[in-house]
């Protein structure tokens, strides 16, 4: 009967064939008459035979743990473009995962673009304008009721200076109504 060459066996066990030969020459392996490997028998000798301790176990796959918020933003990209998003809990394929990639990368170019046409600003810059006109229509509001109040005590023919305290009243509480409003900025 014809058994396996060193080779073949050092194949079938995953093992280098020099291992192959050692294990040979300290008769752990079971050999027919020809010299070739009895492989059925040779597996059950090594398994008796060889230490477990200095054994190499196969190397468990290196998967990297990816985050739910990863997940969930490929999806959403996905939704946004119109595609086809995985189920909750089913996994996105390799696919899914490349689109979504491809497509976050022409949105982040479509930004940088727009940046430097200058369509878009920094948020923090935004908000800087937006506040310090704010505070300039506040200021002109506030100094409104000692430039208006004497033409209208003229045409109402009041004193001028009770006008100017009843608009500086009303004015304040017009004012201080709008302070209260907090706009969110997300």
């Amino acid at each position: 009967m014809q058994g396996m060459s060193e080779r073949q066996y050092a194949a079938h066990v995953g093992l280098s064939r020099g291992a192959i030969q050692k294990a040979k020459t300290a008769e752990r392996l079971v050999l027919y008459p020809d010299g070739s490997i009895n492989a059925a028998a040779s597996d059950v000798r090594r398994s008796e035979t060889t230490d477990p301790s200095k054994t190499r176990k196969p190397p468990e796959p290196k998967l990297k743990p990816v985050p739910e918020a990863a997940v969930a933003a490929v999806g959403d990209t996905l939704r946004e473009q119109g595609l086809a998003v995985p189920a909750v809990g089913g996994g996105t394929t390799f696919l899914q995962a490349k689109t979504a990639n491809e497509v976050l990368k022409a949105q982040e170019r479509r930004i940088r673009l727009q940046k430097l046409k200058g369509e878009l600003i920094e948020r923090a810059r935004a908000l800087a304008l937006v506040f310090r006109l704010a505070r300039e229509v506040r200021d002109a509001w506030v100094n409104w009721p000692a430039r208006a109040a004497a033409l209208m005590a003229a045409d109402l023919g009041v004193e001028p200076a009770a006008m100017q305290k009843v608009l500086e009243k009303h004015v304040r509480a017009h004012l201080e109504e709008l302070a209260e409003v907090r706009p969110d900025f997300r």
